[in-house]
Parts: structure tokens; C-alpha cells; sequence
């Protein structure tokens, strides 16, 4: 006799993203196994005594979702920070910082994010002194959404030691006023860390994007609040419907508690986290990232690719431009990596069989993102590498087809395109210049030439909701007419969202699909997403999520 189902799942709209089987009306889960797919029928007859019967009514079930490009610790951390997405004009800024001041009052280091770079209105920059006069006695920095600039008062400028301003490195800035001292615009990592450790957790949150270190002398009481706050978000993610994880920054540290979580059966979610290369690294240091990969191997906890970054952001000016900005047009910026060091990273880490992700938002950086791991082919042959890039904001078209001739895969995260649910029109596009705007954010440009695509939120830079990108992939409006339309149809983002995040992480032999034998990660939805108008797709909520068979999450 067959052995009776944990779980069956009836009455949904099950798109499995299976093409031999892409629609079903049930699903009968055993362990953290998919037992069989099919009618309603069929799988009630796996029912039995113990079985849990979900009735989706109606509502459509997708594989879990596969978050392809996030950063875990600081999303966690962010959970209880005060968040600025939305916040526009001086008064209202004062009225959050005040607000949450007073609601924290033993916190060391009041911290903001999603703080927009036109935040004030009216074309005035973010100074010091506009933080000083809304809070002058607290340390308070607050990132800019993309997490690539941030803005702190006096009181942290001093408390980090770097007013006076610092050596921060090639591709960070402590942005100096006409009077000398710092004037609290802090540029890419090394330039806002000093004051980011000044906070409860010491600033661990950002050492897996700063350092790609652990951090140094952890006492038992601050482990213990890490694992929690990464706790906490793993579980927020749940919410999300997300499943799996692919992390972008990463350390040691991060590695262990992600295990800890997993042996103590306390992990919600599958995650990957990255060796980040830095550019003080030395390469053979890419022989840890071979170990990592050994040594964390579960269906789990995966520790088995390196993260780069080539370059910064478009706001800020700290992306690598060929030809320069549209709004500067002789300045391009400098990567963090040359060319040769570069080639040499993607060859070695390519020759131990290690997957690399690039990020590159300009297109000078992906232009010498593509070299580089043409450099590797060259030197260690073809292989079925699935190496990435990362953003891909600008392109140049000579680099477009190059994605399918050497099997890279274009990393995106629609939520990010300015005009859509997340960012306005403004600074970015100028920055790009009208002449590239037909190869920004050209989701479908590339999808159309052949490049295998992933879609993510990047969060904490935006909203972590996939139904909110699922959206803004579904109803971009160009810039202006005759611009190229870059929209997806609803199932290439899905699969974008859960089969393509799979095979990406090379998992797709038994993740991203409802399918017998596959792992049990499964989203019920509140409706049905394909009778959903797509300007209506975000409003969809995940009702219950299920990871390695599970209850992760169920709505209330």
C-alpha cells in the first residue's frame, strides 16, 4: 500500500513551471519530498488518517520562490530601523527621525535607509547640517535605497573619527565641505563603516559587503543576537513566499550561524552565501571560497560561489561608464578591479570550478565583467560555468549577444527600473543620457538574444515582495515613445522567480518545479495571479509557504 501523504494541497491552480506537466489541480507532499502532482482526485486518495489537506481555493500554487540576489543580514537589520521609502520634504524627514529617536532612546546609532538622493526636493543635496538641525545630539546616518551612500550627522561623523575625513580607498568618498570637515555625504563602504559600527550590533550587518571578514572577538551575547535578528528575517522572508535564498554579500560568519540555524532545525529558508573577492584580497585567497564549497553542501546551507563587485551605483557616480555620465559626460569613474586583476579572478576561481556573480551596473563594468570571464574561457575551456551579472543597468549593444555566446547569465531585478513601483524618474535617467536609454534595464532586449535571466529584489535596496517585481516587469512604460518595449510576459517572471533561480544555483535538478520527487518548496497564493490585471499582481499575497516540506508560514 502507498504511504499516506504529510500534506495535500487541493482546489488550487498549481503552475508547476514543468513543461512535460505545467498545470495541476493538487499536490500530496511526504517528508520534504513532492509525492506526486496531479488532479484533486488523484491526490485525495494519498490522504489518510495524520494527512494535512489544504484546500487553495482556487488560488494559484507556484513553486517557491527564489530570491537570486539579496543581502540577508542587512534586510534583517533593517526590520527594526526606520525606513524612508516614501519620506520626501525636510518636515516630514524630521518628523521620522524625531519620531524614531524617541523610540529607541538607548540605541547608540539611529540608522535610516531607503532615504531617496532627492529626498529634500527642490535640488538640494543632503548635508550634515540638515540632519544636525533635526537631531544634533544623537549619532544618526541614514543609506540611500541602493545601500551605496549614505548620509550621517555631526555627532556619528565624530564618534566614527572621521570628520576631519580619511583615505577610504579607490571607489569610496568622504565627501568634504567648502569649511574643511566632512559634509555627511559618506560614498560606497569603506567610507560610511566607520560609522555603521558604531551601532548595537557593531556594524557586523555590513562586514559580508565591506570586508567579505568576520568579525573580530565576538563575546556569546552577540552571536546570540545575530542568529536572532538573521532569525527574524529568514522568517520575514517566509512571509514572502520565498524559499530560497542567493545571497550577495558574504563572510565566515555569516556561513556558521546560517549552519547553526540548519542543525538546530531552525532554518526557514534555503540559503547560498558567496566568498566575497575583494580588491585587497590576494587570489590564492580563492582557495578558501574551494573549501567553502566542500564544506557547505546541503540542500540548505550552500557556501559554493564568489560575489565581485566591478563597480558602484548611477546616483551616486561610482558606476563605470564607457564614455562618460549622460549629465557628465567626461567622467566614467574608476572600477574596483582592473582588467587584469580581474581576468586573473575569474580564471582561477573559474579553473576550481567556482561560479563568479559581477556586479556591474555600468557599461564599461559589464563590458570588462564579459571580458574577464572570456578570459577564463579561454584559459581553461568551455564549461557549463553560469557565471553571472549582477544589475546590468547600462549595456552597451555590442556586449548584448555576448551573454549567450559565452552562457552568462543576466541577473535582474525589474523593482529597480525609475518610473516603476519603487524609484522615481529622475536623477538616474539623466545620469544615463538619453542616447542609452534604449539599453537600460533591457530585461527583454537580452531575454530576446538569449541570455538565460534571474529576477530578485535586492533587498534591503528595495521591497523584498517578488509580486511587486513580478509587476514591474509585467507594466513598464518607456521613458519615452519609440524606446524599446522591455516588459515579460507573467510566466517568463515567474519562472524568472522559481525555475531559472534553481538552475542558476545548479538545483534544478530537484528544486524550482512542482514535480514528483522534486523538494517540497511550494507558495499558496491569495488569488489566482493569472486572472490577476497586471497593474493588480502585487496586491497578491503568499497564504502559506512551505520549504523542505514545512509549514514556513501561514497567514493568519
Amino acid at each position: 500500500m502507498e504511504q499516506q501523504a504529510d500534506i495535500i494541497i487541493v482546489n488550487g491552480k498549481v503552475l508547476t513551471m514543468d513543461a512535460a506537466n505545467p498545470r495541476a489541480e493538487a499536490v500530496a507532499l511526504r517528508a520534504n519530498m513532492i509525492a506526486a502532482v496531479g488532479t484533486d482526485d488523484e491526490i485525495r486518495k494519498l490522504a489518510g488518517a495524520k494527512t494535512r489537506i489544504v484546500d487553495a481555493g482556487g488560488a494559484t500554487v507556484l513553486p517557491g520562490i527564489n530570491e537570486a540576489h539579496m543581502h540577508i543580514f542587512p534586510g534583517s537589520v533593517s526590520l527594526t530601523q526606520l525606513n524612508l521609502h516614501h519620506v520626501h520634504g525636510l518636515e516630514n524627514l524630521k518628523t521620522a527621525i524625531l519620531d524614531y529617536a524617541a523610540a529607541n532612546p538607548d540605541e547608540p546609532l539611529l540608522m535610516g535607509f531607503s532615504a531617496g538622493y532627492t529626498i529634500l526636493g527642490g535640488g538640494e543635496n543632503v548635508t550634515r547640517h540638515h540632519l544636525d538641525a533635526i537631531l544634533p545630539d544623537r549619532p544618526f546616518m541614514m543609506f540611500a535605497p541602493d545601500h551605496h551612500t549614505a548620509w550621517a550627522n555631526t555627532a556619528a561623523l565624530k564618534a566614527a573619527g572621521i570628520f576631519e575625513g580619511r583615505d577610504v580607498g579607490v571607489g569610496n568618498e568622504i565627501v568634504m565641505g567648502d569649511d574643511g570637515f566632512a559634509n555627511g555625504e559618506l560614498r560606497e563602504g569603506n567610507a560610511f563603516g566607520p560609522v555603521a559600527r558604531l551601532a548595537s550590533t557593531g556594524g557586523r550587518e555590513e562586514l559580508g559587503m565591506l570586508t567579505g571578514r568576520d568579525p573580530e572577538n565576538v563575546t556569546q551575547e552577540q552571536y546570540a543576537l545575530d542568529r536572532a535578528i538573521l532569525k527574524r528575517g529568514l522568517e520575514y522572508c517566509a512571509t514572502e513566499g520565498i524559499t530560497s535564498i542567493q545571497n550577495f554579500d558574504g563572510n565566515h560568519y555569516q556561513l556558521k550561524i546560517m549552519h547553526d540555524l540548519e542543525q538546530a532545525g531552525e532554518l526557514p529558508v534555503r540559503i547560498r552565501i558567496p566568498f566575497h573577492m575583494k580588491n585587497f584580497m590576494e587570489l590564492d585567497e580563492l582557495e578558501t571560497a574551494a573549501a567553502w564549497k566542500k564544506t557547505y553542501a546541503s540542500d540548505m546551507v550552500r557556501g559554493d560561489f564568489v560575489k565581485v563587485f566591478m563597480d558602484g551605483v548611477l546616483d551616486s557616480g561610482t558606476a563605470f561608464m564607457l564614455g562618460g555620465y549622460g549629465d557628465q559626460p567626461g567622467y566614467t569613474c574608476e572600477p574596483l578591479f582592473t582588467a587584469e586583476a580581474f581576468d586573473a579572478i575569474a580564471t582561477k576561481a573559474d579553473a576550481l570550478g567556482l561560479q563568479i556573480a559581477v556586479h556591474a551596473i555600468g557599461d564599461a563594468a559589464v563590458r570588462q565583467t564579459l571580458d574577464g570571464y572570456e578570459a577564463a574561457i579561454k584559459a581553461n575551456g568551455q564549461r557549463d560555468s553560469r557565471h553571472r551579472v549582477e544589475h546590468i543597468e547600462v549595456i552597451d549593444p555590442a556586449d548584448i549577444p555576448r551573454f549567450k555566446t559565452l552562457g552568462v547569465v543576466a541577473s535582474m531585478q525589474p523593482v529597480h527600473y525609475p518610473g516603476g513601483s519603487c524609484f522615481p524618474i529622475g536623477e538616474t535617467t539623466s545620469r544615463i543620457g538619453e542616447d542609452r536609454w534604449p539599453y537600460a534595464y533591457a530585461w527583454r532586449t537580452l531575454k530576446d538574444a538569449g541570455a538565460r535571466m534571474v529576477f530578485a529584489s535586492d533587498w534591503p535596496v528595495s521591497p523584498i515582495n517578488p509580486f511587486e517585481c513580478m509587476q514591474d516587469a509585467l507594466t513598464r512604460k518607456p521613458w519615452r515613445e519609440g524606446l524599446p518595449d522591455e516588459r515579460m510576459t507573467l510566466h517568463e517572471a515567474i519562472y524568472a522567480y522559481t525555475a531559472e533561480g534553481a538552475w542558476v544555483e545548479f538545483m534544478e535538478d530537484r528544486k524550482g518545479l512542482v514535480k514528483e520527487g522534486y523538494l517540497a518548496d511550494l507558495v499558496v497564493l491569495s488569488g489566482d495571479i493569472e486572472e490577476a490585471a497586471p497593474n493588480k499582481v502585487a496586491s497578491l499575497k503568499p497564504v502559506m509557504t512551505i520549504c523542505d516540506g514545512r509549514v514556513t508560514y501561514e497567514a493568519a
